[in-house]
């Protein structure tokens, strides 16, 4: 079976590569175990300074892989394994910079959060899309509510409507959104900035940025789990994954929508 994730080494920066670009990245489950694992080796590797997370394609992630949640039960939709990726980017001892090429989405979204640098083209777009598919974006909230404005929240969590690079600079999703051009200079910069921290500095600074959210990610992570789960089974979370499998309306939308 072919690799979907690939990892390098370079000056430092551990390149972590996701590289599905057939359904967009999407977060199948050979993709999740090979990202958990690739997360693992760079955090155990003392060579690495930075973990750059990337992508080939001109999607960076479409979120969890619709095809294979529509054919499993809550306990092997995906969810459930999905937070221990996030908990690993957002509580990792070395900085992570998430690069985007592309459009973002769904639990994607949740993965540019939990890096502490975040560049995009300025053309990438992004959106939450759970509601539409009759889901609750509950587990990747846990990272992206600590980044993002309350009110722009409120907006795209329930709307799904997709929203473009400059805005999510604006409210926090995003440090920078660059020209497609200037995207690779745009990442550079930032890991060279990183290199010259300390190593047992850089990950004191975020530990203490962590305390600082409060965040316990264990408990939060619980409790979305089984709110995600619940729907991911449920007849309405159900419908809504066969109606994007068959390209249709989903049935609680009104006709005239």
């Amino acid at each position: 079976m072919a690799e979907l994730v690939h990892y390098t080494v370079d000056k430092g920066v551990a390149t972590i590569t996701l590289d599905s670009p057939h359904n967009r990245n999407a977060l199948s489950a050979q993709l999740r175990g090979e990202l958990r694992d690739h997360l693992s080796t760079a955090a155990d590797d003392d060579a690495v300074r930075v973990i750059l997370l990337d992508h080939t394609g001109p999607v960076f992630c479409a979120g969890m892989d619709l095809k294979e949640a529509g054919s499993q039960d809550s306990s092997t939709a995906g969810v459930n394994e999905f937070p221990e990726i996030l908990t690993r980017i957002w509580t990792s001892a070395k900085p992570v910079v998430a690069k985007l090429a592309g459009p973002a989405r769904a639990g994607g979204v949740g993965i540019v959060a939990a890096a502490d640098i975040a560049v995009a083209v300025d053309s990438a777009t992004f959106a939450f899309t759970e509601v539409r598919l009759g889901l609750v974006p509950a587990v990747i909230s846990v990272t992206v509510l600590p980044r993002l404005l309350p009110r722009a929240a409120h907006e795209l969590f329930l709307t799904g409507e997709s929203f473009d690079a400059t805005r999510a600079v604006a409210i926090g999703l995003l440090n920078s959104a660059v020209a497609a051009a200037d995207l690779d200079a745009e990442v550079e910069r930032y890991t060279g900035l990183l290199a010259l921290g300390g190593p047992t500095a850089l990950a004191a600074t975020k530990e203490m940025l962590r305390r600082a959210r409060s965040a316990d990610l264990a408990d939060d992570f619980e409790d979305m789990l089984e709110l995600s789960a619940g729907f991911f089974a449920g007849a309405e979370g159900q419908e809504g994954i066969r109606a994007f499998a068959e390209k249709r309306p989903a049935r609680w939308v009104p006709r005239n929508a």
